[in-house]
């Protein structure tokens, strides 16, 4: 995983929001019927800000399990946090989960490792568990972009959608679902989000393309950007 990325996405973005995150938790409640005895884990929890206030919203029995390489000190600690990377939890761990969390991050993981990851994962289910894997919209995203950051994600998407058909054929009885939260953001924060290179893509661009991509947003776009996240979610 790029640590930039794992640095940046949930700090201060709207993916931080307590409205985002209250709506993203409603769509979890709703669509996996989450009651106050489920055991959950997150995969590449980043600061666990999610997790931790889905345990308040439920009142959660059990303490959840976050996981992720990067050990920040801003985490939330209404989670139990493993720092460990995702190939050796799944080969080492013999907890089961009734639900595991896997958001915006199975993009990070090698094509050729994913099939068995996710039936390793499989095996830390407990009867009727669920694997929740969310990822962007391949088809339909509206993420503010300049020239070559649009190139980068297209490529992204593109190498999300190889990720998808690989799940479909693993799993062809998948359940998929949409969640989409409006997003609306001053454009100096957004500025700011990208010289913090907020998303993947922005990783392997140098200085001078992210000065000119910064300059490009700052002409192409309004003062306030509204636009909507769109994730695609795949229940197993």
């Amino acid at each position: 995983m790029a640590s930039a990325v794992i640095k940046n996405w949930d700090n201060k973005t709207w993916l931080s929001s307590k409205t985002y995150i209250n709506s993203f938790n409603k769509f979890l409640i709703k669509n996996l019927k989450i009651n106050s005895k489920a055991k959950i884990l997150d995969i590449g929890c980043g600061r666990g800000k999610i997790l931790g206030s889905l345990s308040s919203k439920l009142r959660l029995k059990k303490k959840p399990l976050g996981i992720d390489i990067i050990n920040h000190k801003d985490k939330d600690k209404r989670i139990k946090f493993r720092k460990i990377n995702l190939i050796n939890f799944s080969q080492k761990s013999k907890e089961k989960f009734d639900f595991i969390l896997i958001k915006q991050t199975i993009h990070l993981i090698k094509l050729n490792d994913i099939k068995k990851i996710l039936y390793q994962l499989k095996k830390r289910l407990n009867p009727k568990g669920k694997i929740v894997i969310f990822t962007l919209d391949t088809d339909k995203n509206e993420i503010p972009t300049f020239k070559t950051m649009k190139i980068k994600l297209n490529n992204s998407l593109k190498r999300d959608k190889k990720i998808l058909r690989i799940i479909t054929k693993i799993f062809p009885y998948r359940n998929k679902k949409k969640f989409i939260y409006n997003v609306k953001i001053n454009k100096k924060k957004y500025l700011e989000m990208i010289r913090n290179r907020y998303i993947s893509t922005l990783i392997p661009l140098t200085k001078k393309q992210l000065l000119r991509g910064i300059q490009e947003i700052s002409v192409k776009y309004k003062n306030t950007l509204k636009f909507k996240d769109k994730l695609i979610c795949i229940i197993l």
